[in-house]
């Protein structure tokens, strides 16, 4: 995996370096380096300046506590409390379910997880809920009111801290997985009914000796989704 974390990143170079990390280090980013981050990822594009966006920064003994609270909800409810929005569309058609199930198989064999190994699979999915052992993680939610245009002004507001975190040689980890617990996230954190937990991201060092964050997705040549009209 790239690392080009001791020189300034341009966009392109933090684009390209982005991963979804998925083992951290336990050293701990500097609360102002995060505030930073969060600071310039306020000019996201955001329609009519909505800025749809509500965040939660958690660390330290109160994040250590919830991951140890879901670790026993776990063992009685492995695949969590449900949702409230379908994080991927049902009856997914293709190329959509292709890559999907391409992603998962190509992660695992980095892992060296086979197929038939349902059990550690399923430990690494509950990797999930440790935050892939970040030592800091975001919740984003959205107010029930929002529509689509505003979903994708979180969307972008995602990418930009994902963006920001490269710069300052930081790596994260984008985890939707943890809507399936958002009813124990809403109490931990207090989340007004108004507003919809959308999906938590884990913010840290990336552990350069671990394999998995050698993984790369791939990605679709642009000739698949790219039309040039007057060219």
């Amino acid at each position: 995996m790239n690392d080009l974390s001791k020189k300034a990143l341009t966009v392109s170079e933090a684009i390209d370096t982005r991963l979804t990390c998925r083992a951290f280090t336990n050293e701990k980013p500097e609360k102002e380096t995060i505030i930073n981050i969060i600071k310039k990822a306020r000019r996201t594009a955001s329609g009519g300046n909505l800025q749809p966006w509500k965040l939660w920064i958690v660390s330290g003994e109160p994040l250590e506590g919830f991951k140890k609270e879901i670790a026993e909800k776990i063992k009685e409810n492995p695949m969590g409390e449900g949702t409230e929005y379908n994080i991927y569309p049902p009856n997914l058609k293709e190329p959509y379910e292709s890559r999907r199930r391409e992603v998962g198989r190509d992660m695992y064999d980095v892992l060296e997880i086979p197929k038939e190994d349902k059990k550690g699979r399923m430990n690494q999915f509950i990797r999930n809920f440790e935050f892939f052992g970040a030592p800091i993680a975001l919740f984003f939610a959205i107010d029930r009111q929002m529509q689509e245009g505003q979903w994708s002004d979180l969307g972008m507001f995602l990418q930009s801290i994902m963006l920001l975190a490269r710069e300052e040689g930081l790596h994260t980890a984008p985890q939707e997985a943890w809507a399936v617990w958002y009813k124990s996230v809403n109490e931990f954190l207090n989340i007004p009914e108004e507003l919809m937990l959308f999906c938590g991201m884990g913010i840290g060092y990336a552990d350069q000796n671990d394999p998995i964050n050698t993984f790369r997705s791939k990605r679709a040549d642009i000739d698949e989704f790219t039309n040039l009209i007057g060219f």
